[in-house]
């Protein structure tokens, strides 16, 4: 800020400088307004210097936001990632259970046929066999009928 305090000075100085008359010109006391010219000479160099690290830390800021936020960017792809995996997983274990439940159906559904089958064959041996006792009763009656 020392260089626009010594260009203020020096508009002061200007604005407070005798007047030609009849024109637009003024009369400057050489040495003063030389003064001020090495003033801000001297002065200029620190304000570049201050300028420039204000700049360095201005880039120094910006790359670390960059940083920042391409770290937050990778965190936020890698959730994405994360999330569609376990999507997948999830969508290939309903698959599987979906699968494991239609086995289990069409499995039962065939013991259910099997035990019908086997159900029904016993109970035609059984008719089998109650057809044989009941013609044997018949023959054996026929025969005690005969007796009398």
């Amino acid at each position: 800020m020392e260089l626009l305090d010594l260009l203020n000075e020096l508009e002061e100085f200007i604005e407070e400088c005798p007047r030609v008359p009849l024109s637009k010109r003024i009369m400057v006391d050489e040495n003063k307004l030389l003064d001020y010219i090495d003033r801000i000479r001297t002065t200029l160099p620190d304000e570049v210097r201050q300028a420039k690290l204000l700049i360095k830390e201005r880039e120094k800021v910006l790359n670390e936001s960059r940083r920042e936020a391409q770290q937050l960017l990778e965190d936020v792809q890698r959730q994405i990632e994360k999330k569609a995996e376990e999507s997948e997983i999830v969508e290939m274990a309903q698959k599987k259970a979906k699968e494991i439940i239609q086995q289990a159906e069409q499995m039962a559904s065939e013991i259910r046929l099997g035990a019908r089958d086997y159900a029904d064959d016993i109970l035609q041996k059984m008719e089998e066999d109650l057809n044989k006792l009941i013609s044997q009763i018949k023959a054996g009656r026929a025969e005690l009928q005969n007796m009398k």
